[in-house]
C-alpha cells in the first residue's frame, strides 16, 4: 500500500511515469522502504497506463460490490422523560445517618 501511495505522490508531484528511484526516494523522506519486489510489480502493472484511468477503473468496479447491508440490531430504547432511570439518578438518602448523634455515640 504504501507503495502504491508513493507512486501516487509522484503523480501528483508532476511526475507522470514514476520510476523506482522516484518510488524509493519519497519512501526513504519517511523512514520507510519496500519489500523487494513490490515496486517492480506495481510499476509493471501500471505500465503505459495513466493513474487516472486505473482510479476511474478501480471506481466502475467498487460500484458493483456488494458490501452487505442490514447491520447488527440496534441499542437499547432511550429512557422515557422521568421514568425510573430518573429517580434512580437521584441518590437515596439513609435514615441510619441522621439518627446518630454528631458525636459518633
Amino acid at each position: 500500500m504504501k507503495v502504491a501511495a508513493a507512486y501516487m505522490l509522484a503523480v501528483l508531484g508532476g511526475n507522470d511515469e514514476p520510476d523506482a528511484k522516484a518510488i524509493e526516494t519519497i519512501l526513504s523522506a519517511v523512514d520507510s522502504s519496500a519489500e523487494a519486489g513490490k515496486i517492480d510489480e506495481l510499476l509493471a502493472a501500471l505500465k503505459g497506463k495513466s493513474l487516472d484511468e486505473v482510479i476511474a477503473a478501480g471506481k466502475a468496479q467498487l460500484a458493483s460490490v456488494s458490501l452487505g447491508g442490514g447491520g447488527g440490531g440496534g441499542g437499547g430504547a432511550a429512557p422515557a422523560a422521568g421514568g425510573d432511570d430518573a429517580a434512580a439518578a437521584e441518590p437515596e438518602e439513609d435514615s441510619d445517618e441522621d439518627d446518630e448523634p454528631a458525636g459518633g455515640g
